[in-house]
């Protein structure tokens, strides 16, 4: 398993002083609290299955030994802090490298540590860069019973951040003013559920900038570009701002957990989800919610995704999900990463419409994957929840190669806590569909031959990795498709004679016909920790 650092959560906004007041009386700042309570089906008339997880708290406390840091009552931060003691009550020094922190920024906004008044992100950000010093200091100077003390540079600290929480790491990560390099070369991973990355937008319109009560502008784009220290980067792009110098933080080491169930997101009884819409989790759009690294102003490659039929907080939320929790710790100690792309090769359209002109289409790429013996999904994107990767007929058919290249997603894999103890392998099935679009002609549906909810293409392939073992280097791999599981493609991979220690596995699909796809899907397959 991938060594343990100390995982710091960052909670998300607290609007009214006495949302900050309950956050400050909440010794874990919400992330302790568990669900019972699984959408099965996008039908709210349905009834929810019972699936029991305790909280991404307790979760890392009984399976992977974390604890947390409160001690006689007090937070490291405190003045009085003392540190805690070992297993034969001897007091220790400084704290465990496996421990929890709740970095709570809100205590000074709520009326009972503090004037009731939230403050702004800038604040909140140079606070996460003294804390995350804090927690350096006292791990490299604990001495871990049988064990050796920790150095300084070797020291990491993961992020884990709900809602705004990640945008006050990204603006410690990216803004200079507001964090120092010191403590930014700390961070080794960087978790967000349900980040606002590319601001919130109401009724199709971004926050303005002019609504500062409670620090609302907080998600206004051109506020966003300004504490994230990115002007000129952002005008390049059109006015975004869900991109991230991959000098702050390579993108590799960010994981965007985006949830998709807009239903269930009660906040305001129901009026933030209407005023959100559709494609989102209740409050943050589906298209927001990701990040993309840059190089000077020159896009790189997306950070992982996975996306889950969650909202974006309640009974439903998804902070307390076993989808994001299991997509935490297979990101923070995996074996093994799987970058899931589709390349499209070419699009036929219906017999009848390929002479005609001023034909357009929309296509919609779903891709579900689930580990074996699991009863969850690790990423879910359906066209019935809003959540497929979408391209046009003209990016299909046009020039331009990288409109043909669609990120799906991307799972980790772990050898931890398999079902079958026996197995060695890893593996995960990937269901992958096309749904047949609604063609048009001169923006206006062309109904004959359509038959709703058709798909262009749809299979589900099984992918197994077996690590090696004996001295050797080489995994093998098998995967097919589950309609011709027969005729398995099998191959062995050595990630250290790969470029970049990367290797990529193809999968060919086709629908001959008209209307008609091919192309393959893409795996680049790298070992994780």
């Amino acid at each position: 398993m991938a060594a343990r650092y100390p995982i710091i959560y960052i909670r998300g906004y607290a609007m009214t002083e006495s949302e900050r007041n309950e956050t400050a009386a909440d010794p874990f700042c919400g992330f302790n609290v568990g669900s019972t309570l699984y959408r099965a089906v996008p039908d709210k008339t349905a009834k929810p299955a019972r699936f029991i997880f305790e909280s991404p708290l307790v979760r890392l406390v009984t399976e992977y030994q974390y604890q947390h840091v409160y001690q006689n009552g007090a937070d490291i931060m405190d003045p009085d802090w003392q540190p805690p003691r070992d297993e034969d009550g001897n007091p220790t020094v400084g704290i465990p490298s496996g421990s929890l922190v709740i970095y709570r920024y809100y205590d000074d906004g709520s009326t009972f540590f503090g004037e009731g008044k939230a403050r702004d992100i800038e604040a909140y950000a140079k606070g996460l860069n003294d804390l995350i010093l804090k927690i350096r200091s006292l791990v490299c100077s604990h001495v871990p019973k049988g064990g050796q003390q920790m150095k300084e540079a070797d020291f990491r600290c993961h992020l884990v951040a709900h809602s705004m929480g990640g945008l006050v790491a990204r603006a410690f990560l990216q803004n200079a003013r507001l964090g120092g390099s010191e403590a930014r070369k700390c961070v080794g991973k960087f978790f967000t559920f349900a980040t606002p990355h590319n601001g919130i937008e109401l009724l199709g319109l971004n926050v303005p900038h002019w609504l500062t009560k409670d620090e609302m502008n907080t998600f206004n784009r051109e506020k966003m570009a300004e504490f994230l220290d990115m002007k000129a980067v952002s005008a390049a792009f059109n006015g975004r701002v869900d991109l991230i110098p991959e000098s702050a933080l390579p993108s590799e080491r960010i994981f965007c957990m985006v949830g998709t169930n807009r239903g269930d997101y009660e906040v305001g009884e129901g009026l933030a989800r209407a005023f959100v819409g559709h494609g989102s989790d209740g409050l943050v759009r589906i298209e927001n919610a990701s990040l993309w690294g840059v190089e000077g102003q020159k896009a790189t490659q997306p950070a992982a995704t996975a996306y889950a039929y969650r909202s974006h907080s309640g009974y439903f939320g998804i902070v307390n999900s076993e989808e994001a929790y299991q997509n935490l710790v297979r990101f923070l100690f995996g074996d093994v990463r799987v970058d899931i792309w589709l390349d499209v090769e070419s699009v036929r359209l219906p017999a009848d419409l390929e002479q005609k002109a001023g034909v357009e289409a929309l296509y919609q790429f779903e891709i579900r994957a689930a580990p074996r013996g699991k009863r969850w999904f690790l990423t879910r994107r359906t066209a019935v929840e809003d959540s497929p990767a979408c391209r046009t007929h003209s990016q299909l058919s046009g020039a331009d190669a990288q409109q043909r290249r669609i990120y799906l997603s991307t799972v980790f894999l772990s050898k931890r806590g398999k079902v079958d103890q026996d197995r060695k392998s890893l593996a995960y099935a990937m269901t992958v569909a096309v749904k047949v679009p609604d063609y048009e002609i001169e923006r206006r549906f062309w109904a004959d031959g359509h038959y709703e909810g058709a798909d262009l293409f749809r299979d589900t392939a099984v992918i197994e990795l077996t690590p090696p073992d004996d001295g050797k280097s080489a995994w093998d791999v098998k995967y097919s498709w589950a309609s011709n599981p027969d005729a398995p493609m099998t191959r062995p991979i050595d990630f250290t004679a790969a470029a970049d220690g990367k290797v990529e596995l193809s999968i060919d699909f086709a629908n001959p016909n008209k209307p008609g796809i091919s192309g393959k899907i893409r795996l680049v397959v790298r070992p994780w920790s």
